[in-house]
């Protein structure tokens, strides 16, 4: 674990297409690009005295390995996991098995799309979700993270 004399950290992990905001379908997700959000995620993180790492990842491996690596690292995540919150078991467990407050987030409201959407697999191990409030998703998990680590 880390040393919790230090200054507090988060990681923010975006799953699968994350990277394609702005471009991917803009009358769910809307027109701005991942890196302006994430610098405001990193902003709003700062102005609550956290420091705030941000990762992003199309390869389901990769996201796991952060996960993992996270425990060491970083005091709390916020994930998006995109298209793996649905069925990716594994992502479940590394999530379970860190011990890390973890929280979901989902720009889009996943109850209101698709059938295939409404089921989240991470959803047991995580803290919590925020869901269906576009970028501000990410502002309230980071406001929620702040008091649970």
């Amino acid at each position: 674990m880390r040393n919790r004399i230090s200054r507090k950290k988060i990681l923010v992990i975006h799953g699968p297409n994350v990277n394609l905001l702005g471009f991917r379908e803009t009358s769910i997700y809307g027109k701005e690009t991942i890196s302006s959000i994430n610098q405001q995620i990193t902003k709003k993180a700062h102005m609550l005295g956290i420091d705030c790492v941000v990762y992003q990842s199309n390869s389901e491996g990769s996201i796991i390995d952060a996960i993992q690596q996270a425990m060491e690292e970083v005091d709390g995540i916020i994930i998006n996991a995109g298209a793996y919150t649905h069925y990716s078991i594994a992502i479940r467990d590394a999530i379970a098995a860190i011990h890390i407050p973890c929280i979901e987030v989902h720009c889009s409201n996943i109850y209101n799309r698709e059938d295939f959407r409404s089921k989240s697999v991470i959803t047991p191990v995580c803290a919590g979700s925020i869901i269906g409030f576009g970028k501000f998703s990410y502002f309230l998990a980071v406001s929620a993270i702040k008091d649970l680590i």
